[in-house]
């Protein structure tokens, strides 16, 4: 220990090695001298003596708190509690020095933790992932001033270092009280609150977090929307790794609770979660995501009990706005999630209406196995790399519906999973589903747009129309009902009002993928190519190796349409596997003169399945007779393609065919 006087002694079960080496690691990164070695050799004589002067040396001890801690009757570690606290003892009242942390749910009301541990709220570091406000404040303790006694409300008596006190959870957090402290710190957490942001799951790779365009931040340029809120995945606590779908669905949840309150704006869960698992800091995830403020936790399940900690920190100062802890039967969590958009919704200031509730627990369960299924469902959906993916979510929310008949939301979820599943026998069992949940649960957003989806995939636009307009007004906020909207507006002729829709989608869902996809498809059928272009690059760049990949193979129908085919044919190679490529070869290698390769990869695509296809190459190979023909077939078929009818550049040479408007009739598009 090369600053015995200003340094931290870090005291840890050997279970809790990983966390303790996240902490020591936040605290050196930021220069503080940290004893922490988990190669040292316990045991014996020397390591005792060791032991024995550093923590008469050391300027802060810090003991680790957990579930580890709590069942370790027996261990180093207690001996050495036992000499901090001995060593407290003999300091002066406002002396810090104790310093607990905690870095799972483990209540304060521990009686296996030592009574001198307990005298002070401790610092939450779920995991032993360190928050730059703590940072800073171990920082400040081991400052010079912070070692003579003052009448500073930071400092506790009694050689116990105080904990932050988030607003609403401490009383003598007042107002003057808080002036008094900002004046203190005044410049020297003026660099860091603009420039380190941190939230407790995420370690800071660098004092300036780059932007989105620049790759250097501009904190003023920083301006998210006011009532902005992102919500990062909770943490599973659980001890094991299979209750991932829990915590995941848990915080989807959460999340979906918060879109229900219009006057938030709520980041999208995709994007919210492409930082799972990562090292990202706060100005990071704030600047990409364009929101003021991140909600985390953590969630621990036991049977049907489950231990929420959840805390809101405000992106621009990187402190807390608030924080809480939940032990609930998950029969409740209904409320749960009500208690906690109430709480973010006060913590950020917003009014709420005297139904907020109601909308936040529509179409719930309050069947805990009827949820936990229901969670299944959504894991294997969202994950969905496949078809056999799309089954299980069928059958788990199927399950679901078994346990509770009146769920609406697992009704609108199987809905929407087989409307997906695509095949023409699930196209009724979609409606019927959707149906069921709107009887259920009128003001249900997620049950118009599966229904509207339904209807859509069916060709029935007017009342696809009708229930995206619903879905519309009942979920403003919601990503995927503003997609699926834009689509479908732009496709009926309706451009302005689609690509408004398109843009919002990708404002609440920047980090994901099919958000630019959906814009670009709508620009593309708006005739805007060289802005298709721009977006269908975002979505590309976003995933590179996508698994079903249709972005390249609509990108060069952009490129064919500006007259760049040499882009055009570079596109269609792109995911040469893919059925799409054969599409727009045929279409290429014809418009440049090699018929014969064309004809080669026309001959690769004869299914009725891909009859609207056929209809777009013969269409451009300038044979209008089997371009009709092809349509027949995809009318017959029912095929879904025959929703872009009227937009789709590829089928402009037939627009003045009488048996082109015959078709168009018999779709009966809205007016």
């Amino acid at each position: 220990m090369t600053e015995p006087s200003r340094a931290v002694f870090l005291s840890y079960a050997s279970e809790d090695a990983p966390a303790a080496q996240r902490i020591a690691e936040a605290l050196r990164s930021a220069g503080i001298e940290v004893w922490f070695d988990r190669e040292e050799l316990r045991g014996g004589d020397a390591w005792d003596e060791s032991i024995r002067d550093q923590i008469k040396a050391c300027a802060l001890f810090m003991p680790v708190i957990s579930a580890n801690a709590h069942a370790r009757v027996e261990a180093y570690f207690r001996l050495e509690w036992k000499l901090a606290i001995d060593r407290s003892h003999r300091m002066a009242p406002k002396q810090p020095f104790l310093l607990p942390v905690v870095i799972d749910d483990t209540p304060q009301s521990d009686d296996a933790i030592p009574d001198r541990f307990r005298e002070v709220q401790w610092s939450r570091l779920p995991g032993g992932h360190a928050t730059p406000a703590f940072v800073e404040r171990v920082r400040r303790l081991l400052s010079p001033e912070s070692n003579a006694p003052t009448g500073n409300a930071m400092l506790a008596s009694s050689g116990v270092a105080p904990a932050i006190k988030e607003p609403g959870r401490a009383s003598w957090w007042s107002k003057p009280a808080l002036l008094a402290i900002v004046a203190v710190l005044g410049v020297s957490l003026a660099y860091f609150v603009v420039n380190k942001f941190w939230i407790s799951k995420h370690v800071a790779a660098s004092t300036q977090a780059p932007s989105i365009a620049s790759g250097t931040a501009t904190p003023a340029a920083f301006n998210p929307p006011p009532h902005s809120v992102a919500v990062l995945p909770f943490v599973n606590m659980s001890g094991d790794k299979d209750q991932e779908y829990f915590s995941d669905g848990l915080t989807e949840e959460i999340l979906n609770s918060l879109t229900r309150i219009s006057e938030l704006q709520v980041s999208a869960r995709t994007s919210s979660f492409s930082f799972k698992g990562k090292d990202a800091d706060i100005s990071t995830i704030a600047h990409k995501l364009n929101v003021g403020s991140v909600l985390e936790g953590s969630v621990r399940r036991a049977g049907n009990t489950v231990r929420i900690t959840a805390q809101l920190i405000n992106a621009t100062t990187g402190f807390h706005l608030w924080s809480q802890d939940y032990d609930r039967d998950l029969s409740n969590v209904l409320q749960l999630q009500t208690e906690i958009a109430n709480a973010v919704a006060n913590a950020l200031k917003v009014t709420l209406l005297s139904d907020f509730a109601t909308k936040i627990e529509i179409g719930g369960t309050r069947n805990p196995a009827a949820f936990d299924a229901y969670l299944r469902g959504s894991s294997a959906y969202v994950a969905r790399h496949n078809v056999d993916d799309v089954k299980t979510a069928i059958s788990a929310y199927s399950e679901a519906i078994r346990l509770d008949p009146d769920y609406a939301r697992a009704f609108a979820a199987r809905a929407a999973a087989l409307t997906v599943y695509g095949a023409a026998s699930t196209a009724p069992e979609a409606v019927a589903d959707a149906l069921k949940a709107i009887s259920l649960a009128p003001e249900l957003g997620e049950a118009h747009l599966a229904l509207a989806d339904a209807y859509a995939q069916e060709l029935d636009f007017s009342r696809a129309n009708d229930e995206y307009e619903r879905a519309l007004a009942l979920a403003p906020g919601n990503a995927q009902v503003l997609r699926s909207y834009g689509d479908f507006a732009v496709s009926m002729g309706n451009v302005a009002a689609g690509l408004a829709a398109a843009r919002r989608a990708v404002e609440l869902d920047p980090l994901n993928r099919t958000s630019h996809y959906a814009l670009a498809v709508a620009l593309r059928h708006a005739h805007r190519y060289q802005e298709a272009i721009e977006s269908s690059k975002n979505a590309l760049a976003l995933d590179p190796e996508l698994i079903v990949d249709p972005v390249p193979g609509y990108l060069w129908v952009a490129y064919y349409e500006l007259g760049d085919f040499q882009d055009a044919r570079a596109a269609c190679n792109a995911k040469r596997d893919n059925w799409l490529s054969h599409v727009c070869l045929a279409v290429i290698y014809d418009k440049v003169g090699q018929h014969g390769d064309a004809e080669a990869e026309l001959a690769k695509l004869r299914d009725d399945g891909l009859a609207y296809q056929w209809a777009e190459i013969y269409a451009q190979w300038g044979n209008s007779a089997k371009a009709l023909d092809a349509l027949d077939v995809a009318l017959r078929l029912r095929d879904p393609g025959l929703q872009y009818l009227k937009v789709d550049a590829l089928l402009d040479p037939l627009h003045n065919e009488p048996r082109f408007k015959a078709i168009e009739r018999q779709l009966k598009f809205p007016e």
